[in-house]
């Protein structure tokens, strides 16, 4: 059943993110592409994103994948590695004055990525992996667990008492649809206020809500179009952070270019998305 909320009010407790802090009274934005392409993509990437957030003066944490686990087809593109993909990530965040954050897979890249990482995401379909949890906890690190698109939004109390148990308190949960049917998900913004009603920090992640898994037979599609129309929502609705991947030229990414944001539309987005927070702020509780 969902939680109720007369007895189990939000948490006050934000969790900080190198120089900002989710949950402390601004959105924070997790941006970046899917998947780092080249070095020197990872690079432009990060710089323009960053001239972006500044000029629209919101605070935002770079994320882009060092390795892409899960594709559907064998045929294609990952990335490059744990070792390497967060090494140059460290590289960015030092350079450039930001926090980083990568997805890991395993126990071992747990432990690599933390020498260079910021936040530590859970992929979504290992969320519920006990093994992984206890190793991405005992890192010292900001964990981001991707609800699994087969949970309900109480179902992550489970997870979060096991981060507790292996004394990681920073952690937040990341909404991204829920299963619908094949090839389908669908954004539930009630899955937001639940688990903000359990006392957890929650983003919204706009474009992997909008994906067709597996849509395109060897890859997934996605509706991109649509990613801004559901942040909106989200933000309306009440949550701590915006998830979005966004690309130069989305046709041609090598991994999710369906759900991705024109990079030439960012700007626009992020403006909308600040101008809503600040409206709705006071009686979504966002802070």
């Amino acid at each position: 059943m969902p939680p109720q909320s007369d007895s189990l009010p939000p948490s006050a407790r934000s969790i900080p993110i190198g120089q900002h802090a989710l949950g402390g009274g601004e959105l924070l934005f997790f941006l970046g592409p899917c998947v780092i392409e080249s070095e020197d993509f990872a690079w432009e990437m990060a710089r323009g994103i960053q001239q972006i957030a500044l000029e629209c003066g919101v605070p935002f944490v770079f994320k882009a994948s060092y390795d892409k686990a899960n594709r559907s087809s064998v045929k294609s593109f990952r990335g490059m590695g744990c070792r390497e993909g967060t090494a140059l990530l460290g590289a960015i965040g030092k350079e450039l004055g930001v926090p980083v954050t990568s997805d890991i897979h395993s126990p071992a890249e747990a432990e690599i990525a933390a020498e260079h990482i910021d936040v530590l995401q859970i992929p979504a379909f290992l969320c519920r992996q006990t093994d992984l949890i206890e190793a991405a906890a005992k890192t010292g690190r900001v964990v981001n667990i991707k609800k699994g698109q087969f949970l309900a939004p109480w179902d992550v109390k489970n997870i979060a008492e096991k981060l507790d148990h292996y004394g990681n308190l920073n952690f937040f949960f990341t909404e991204r649809g829920v299963s619908f049917g094949y090839n389908t998900l669908v954004a539930d913004m009630r899955s937001l206020y639940w688990m903000r009603e359990l006392g957890y920090r929650v983003v919204f992640d706009a474009t992997h809500s909008v994906q067709r898994p597996g849509g395109q037979g060897e890859t997934s599609g996605g509706d991109g179009v649509l990613a801004p129309v559901l942040a909106r929502a989200a933000v309306a609705t009440g949550c701590d952070g915006v998830f979005m991947e966004t690309h130069p030229r989305p046709e041609e990414a090598l991994s999710d270019g369906p759900n991705q944001v024109r990079l030439d539309k960012l700007a626009g987005v992020l403006q909308i998305l600040k101008r809503l927070h600040a409206i709705v702020s006071p009686i979504a509780g966002n802070s």
